[in-house]
């Protein structure tokens, strides 16, 4: 009998914010949002800090009985004007979807001078990674990306929605969001683990350009062994290969790679590429058996829920998650300490480089009176 589907009653990432996304992966330069002009706001004025020009064609009461058609043409024929773009990336909504709006007309009118990739997609959908899917298909279907990157981006997707379901905020009808433990008392006790020579693991597994700030949890657990003189006793493993991924996910291992060598972080074991977080954790579990599984602890930032616990339940796990949804179920599965880095997102769009977090500068604090 198939498993029912619950309900979920906590707000969920959108489609058409993933489908966004996406395209700021593909490099597109503009974005055109087929809505009304509220549609996505939050995440169109982020993403406009990573240098993608969003602009929104501003249906209203009239184009939802009428159709938007003129307004996409004309926007689409506006866009290259202002911006001289070398990819267009245009995205569907609620409405649009829902009049049945034919976007491929509005483009074929145009006939802009470069490739428009096109996304059909609405909010309506249980799983936030079909935005994705569509962005990924239609790049295919533009010639933008191959058909072996669009089935390995499409098994990544799914392994996504599984760990979400499993152990994430898609896994019970209702997660109350949560700040989680205090990072003081999280980096006494790192500390406290370090000083009495325990060895230990530390784990990015971060998703995309989370990674900038993730990356400086790894930096600064390294940093305060190294003032102890125990950095010996750390093996630090990072999700950052920079030939995997699209081409803007590559760019962020880059930079990171680059960032971590400069200040002499070793990483000695690479468990992917920046968006195989959902199945990077497999990889960790495997190298954990065969060589670590005698270490005492784990400091495990992005996506930890990611990682089996079978190979980790007799360590002492600190968690640094993004997600005030993600504390409940960390917990549940055994980590003792599970923070929130909670403006972590907006400080990560459009940089270049490792960005401080605040367990990173607790930690560095907390050392300093150690």
């Amino acid at each position: 009998m198939a498993e029912k589907e619950i309900s979920i009653i906590h707000p969920r990432p959108s489609s058409i914010v993933a489908a966004l996304y996406t395209l700021r992966d593909l490099n597109v330069d503009v974005a055109i949002l087929h809505g009304p002009p509220g549609c996505s706001f939050k995440h169109a004025r982020l993403l406009e800090e990573d240098g993608i020009h969003v602009v929104t064609t501003g249906l209203d009461e009239n184009n939802f009985v009428f159709g938007g058609h003129d307004k996409l043409v004309q926007l689409i024929n506006k866009s290259v004007e202002l911006f001289n773009p070398k990819l267009i990336g245009i995205v569907g909504t609620c409405p649009s979807m829902i009049i049945g709006e034919e976007m491929h007309d509005a483009v074929l009118e145009a006939n802009p001078d470069v490739p428009v990739i096109e996304v059909e997609v609405h909010a309506g959908y249980h799983d936030n990674t079909k935005g994705v899917l569509f962005a990924l298909e239609s790049a295919l279907d533009a010639g933008i990306i191959d058909h072996k990157e669009f089935e390995r981006q499409k098994y990544l997707l799914e392994k996504a929605t599984e760990v979400e379901k499993k152990h994430g905020a898609a896994s019970r009808e209702y997660l109350a969001p949560s700040r989680g433990d205090v990072k003081y008392k999280a980096a006494q006790r790192v500390i406290q683990l370090l000083k009495e020579d325990k060895r230990g693991l530390v784990i990015m597994n971060a998703k995309k350009e989370t990674g900038y700030m993730f990356a400086d949890i790894t930096l600064a657990v390294n940093e305060v062994a190294e003032a102890l003189g125990k950095k010996e006793n750390l093996i630090n493993m990072a999700n950052i290969d920079p030939e995997l991924g699209l081409p803007r996910v590559r760019q962020h291992a880059k930079y990171i790679t680059r960032d971590l060598k400069a200040h002499g972080i070793e990483v000695h074991e690479i468990i992917g590429g920046m968006d195989e977080y959902p199945i990077a954790g497999e990889k960790v579990s495997k190298l954990i058996k065969e060589k670590y599984s005698d270490f005492d602890f784990a400091v495990i930032s992005g996506v930890p829920h990611a990682i089996p616990m079978e190979n980790i339940k007799n360590m002492e796990l600190i968690s640094i998650t993004n997600g005030p949804r993600q504390v409940l179920p960390l917990k549940e599965m055994g980590h003792e300490y599970v923070l929130v880095e909670i403006d972590l997102h907006p400080k990560t769009l459009g940089v270049s480089g490792i960005v401080e977090s605040e367990f990173g500068a607790t930690l560095r604090e907390v050392a300093k009176e150690a």
